[in-house]
């Protein structure tokens, strides 16, 4: 059943997707099965479509579309490995591997007045 548009309240969904050559690319959308498959016809980013097909390694759904708008751009900022991590549920890694330069995940939180968002749980494809 598709979702009736809500503006900002709508559900939305934070998604990461392995590409054919094993890259990771990540998005977030409304309607998550229907964006899988524009990726997968090269309707989606430029990036997919190029690297189609494409699979769903991990999504999160959130309530609200600036939400998930939000944490795609984090996400997206981050490393290999640290994508990898959370794709593979190993939660308890993610402040390891944000260390950079000296900088702890936990003393940019604190500097930006807050922890982020919760760990969200990955789903099957």
């Amino acid at each position: 059943m598709a979702r009736e548009w809500r503006g900002l309240n709508a559900m939305a969904w934070v998604y990461i997707l392995e590409c054919s050559d094993g890259s990771f690319y990540v998005g977030s959308t409304v309607n998550l099965e229907n964006r899988i498959a524009q990726h997968n016809r090269g309707e989606g980013a430029r990036y997919t479509a190029r690297r189609r097909p494409v699979e769903l390694a991990w999504a999160a759904e959130l309530d609200r579309i600036d939400e998930a708008f939000t944490l795609e751009k984090q996400i997206q900022n981050w490393s290999r490995a640290k994508r990898q991590a959370l794709i593979e549920g190993r939660f308890a890694d993610l402040p390891g591997l944000a260390e950079k330069h000296g900088i702890s995940w936990r003393m940019r939180q604190r500097e930006r007045g807050s922890d982020g968002p919760a760990p969200a749980v990955g789903l099957d494809a």
